[in-house]
């Protein structure tokens, strides 16, 4: 319910959109209460719309849970809403 497809819940995976299988990936991710999160490429197969609708997601439970959420990704839009980014290139971190 918490991530908005618990109207699907009797359904297959197969029968999932790709923003709703997502949604139940960050359920799963979430269900032991963790301290920290850690995806990769959360949005990568998703369109503009459902991949905001994700996100959102994500950063709501990181504040209502204090979670630690850590992202990887190559798409600058996601790296853009994070508090804290760091640049990985050829094995040198760098804080952005």
């Amino acid at each position: 319910e918490a991530v908005g497809v618990g109207h699907r819940r009797d359904h297959r995976p197969a029968h999932l959109s790709g923003g709703e299988a997502q949604r139940v990936a960050v359920a799963r991710a979430l269900a032991n209460d963790p301290a920290l999160v850690l995806a990769d490429e959360p949005t990568g197969n998703l369109d503009g719309d459902t991949a905001t609708t994700v996100l959102d997601l994500l950063d709501e439970i990181a504040r209502d849970r204090l979670c630690t959420m850590v992202t990887v990704t190559h798409d600058p839009a996601v790296a853009g809403r994070a508090a804290r980014r760091f640049h990985l290139t050829d094995g040198t971190i760098d804080t952005v």
